[in-house]
């Protein structure tokens, strides 16, 4: 090789090597120039969705407490062997579960911010349930899980779980 196409390959890998280097820089401004990432939901937002699901309970709108819902939710119910994943099956449960007037209250909270759009609520709570015939009252304790995900601006159940404590 000559002295000449030696400086010339020098300057070329030189080049491509700058190009590079700037389209990565480039590539990383248009990555964080672009539209800001949203704010990530204090736990104690997260934790507060419960008292929103609560409150729909006492309504006794089985309807109400299902908008709370992702069209695709599952619900596995306290009071029902059966899993339910539309929300016709999800009306369904709550027509059933709200003539008992639950009152529900946390006993434990653990809260897991997944990401802006996504958390998860997990713990314990306990039910006021009232007996529709005989006005008794009975508290129940449960394992929940809820899986949350901000669909079109709201927070959304997309999985519900809880079941009766088993030592009790």
């Amino acid at each position: 090789m000559t002295r000449r196409s030696i400086s010339k390959r020098a300057a070329i890998v030189t080049a491509t090597a700058t190009v590079v280097v700037a389209l990565g820089a480039v590539g990383t401004v248009v990555a964080t120039a672009g539209p800001s990432a949203e704010a990530m939901p204090a736990k104690s937002q997260i934790a507060g969705l419960f008292d929103t699901w609560n409150k729909a309970l006492q309504t006794g709108d089985s309807d109400k407490v299902a908008d709370l819902y992702a069209n695709n939710a599952v619900l596995l119910p306290t009071v029902s062997n059966e899993v339910r994943t539309d929300r016709a099956a999800i009306v369904d449960y709550f027509d059933h579960f709200l003539q008992n007037k639950p009152v529900g209250t946390k006993v434990k909270t653990i809260v897991n911010v997944l990401d802006s759009n996504s958390a998860i609520d997990t713990g314990v709570y306990k039910f006021t349930l009232t007996d529709h015939d005989t006005g008794k009252k009975k508290v129940v304790e449960a394992r929940y899980t809820y899986t949350y995900e901000k669909i079109d601006g709201k927070w959304l159940i997309v999985n519900h779980h809880s079941s009766a404590m088993p030592e009790k």
